[in-house]
């Protein structure tokens, strides 16, 4: 698919008229208007004060907003920061603004961001959230200095997390990531991230089957085609990711389907590559991780662990067609115990992981409603992990969760049998 295709004959034109670039930001929007102008400024700055001598463009594609959200973010003056950094960039810097279908979602505005790049030459190209509350300028050295100046070609980000923030990533994605595809990425489906010009090119090149991905599986998808491409990966601490909501309109089961259903595609997909891998590998990570008092994450324990005991009685019929006999037994038997005696040990966790993701691979019910019953399990697992967790320090959290990783990893052939099993049947 060229660039064109993928492009307005206006947004072209204005691409045209900007001419080759050395990094180009990103800026997906959609009513960000009470965000976008803090995003756009620190953006700006950060390209002011660490590329001045670079050609710098910020792509902006929008999916209807009509909230001012567009004029805001053309209205931003260059200028203005110019005088504060009281420095004078050597080359232009350009605001470009685009509308996409809404009904494209995420996957819409990336291939937008992508066809820019490959249009305009770009050496290093980055990805920002048009919601946050915590970025600063240094994001931009941190996300583009990897790849402008290091040639690395993807960069993954780092979040400062209080120890109960991201536990659907912490328990179940990045183990499962870093157990499958052997690199040892943090964040796998982070929303702020940088990549070279040329593995944009190739994002464009393998860019067939976007279509299956919602918000976040654009984001996984990236992160493995890079790594099943064995590109050079890296990864940057960023500080709090800090969003002006929530998303308060995305609950847990949607966030299950989306991202632990992204993960299972993208097996899916790459499962050549996986398959072979043995081990995991640390990446170059660059950057400091402060030292922070983040405000600590509410999670009613009591009430996940009663929705797992429910969910595990209710969804018998369904858990015995995703499950094996052993897996379906041990859960059922934890599900029996005390609230205060609740535990979900590793391997049981890993094991149900895994399982889920062979019967999603050969799709045993509806893949919806496969990952719906996935989520009364997560819930399980969280509150077991907090439980477990509720006096540990971050030193021992960790400690914790790297024994978790260790033990998606031990039971990688587990896995591979399983999946095997899945694609004879």
């Amino acid at each position: 698919m060229t660039e064109e295709s993928l492009l307005s004959d206006e947004f072209v034109r204005q691409l045209t008229a900007v001419g080759g670039v050395d990094i180009l930001v990103g800026v997906p929007t959609l009513n960000n208007r009470t965000t976008v102008e803090r995003v756009i400024d620190a953006i700006l700055i950060g390209l002011v004060k660490y590329y001045p001598r670079e050609r710098s463009v910020l792509i902006n594609p929008d999916g209807g907003s009509n909230d001012g959200t567009t004029e805001a973010v053309q209205a931003a003056s260059i200028p203005d920061f110019r005088t504060a950094l009281a420095s004078n960039p050597l080359r232009t810097m350009h605001v470009v603004s685009g509308h996409y279908p809404g009904v494209q979602g995420q996957v819409g505005a990336l291939r937008m961001i992508l066809a820019a790049a490959d249009l305009l030459g770009a050496q290093a190209c980055a990805l920002v959230s048009a919601d946050l509350l915590s970025i600063t300028p240094e994001w931009m050295e941190a996300l583009i200095r990897p790849v402008l100046k290091e040639k690395f070609d993807f960069v993954a980000p780092i979040y400062e997390r209080h120890r109960f923030d991201g536990l659907l990533v912490k328990n179940m994605l990045h183990p499962l990531i870093r157990a499958t595809f052997g690199y040892r990425i943090e964040e796998p489906v982070g929303r702020e991230l940088a990549f070279s010009g040329r593995l944009a090119s190739h994002f464009l090149e393998h860019d067939s089957g976007w279509q299956d991905f919602l918000r976040f599986g654009a984001y996984a998808w990236m992160t493995t085609t890079t790594m099943a491409g064995k590109y050079q990966v890296c990864q940057s601490f960023l500080g709090p990711r800090v969003e002006a909501s929530k998303r308060s309109g995305l609950d847990l089961t949607t966030a299950i389907r989306e991202i632990a259903g992204a993960a299972f595609h993208c097996m899916d997909i790459h499962e050549s590559y996986w398959v072979s891998q043995q081990g995991s590998q640390d990446v170059p990570t660059f950057g400091f991780q402060p030292v922070l008092d983040l405000d600590p994450v509410r999670v009613n324990r009591k009430r996940m662990f009663e929705m797992f005991k429910s969910g595990v009685d209710q969804l018998g019929a369904v858990l015995e067609e995703i499950l094996s006999p052993s897996t379906l037994q041990g859960i059922r038997g934890i599900s029996k115990l005390d609230e205060k005696l609740f535990h979900f040990p590793d391997e049981l966790w890993a094991k149900t992981v895994y399982e889920f993701a062979s019967s999603h691979h050969r799709s045993v019910i509806n893949r919806d409603h496969l990952l719906q019953a996935l989520t009364p399990l997560y819930r399980g697992r969280v509150s077991s992990f907090i439980l477990e967790n509720l006096r540990a320090d971050g030193q021992e959290v960790e400690s914790k969760l790297e024994s978790l990783r260790l033990e998606y990893e031990r039971l990688k052939p587990y896995l591979i049998e399983s999946w095997k099993q899945a694609n004879v049947r």
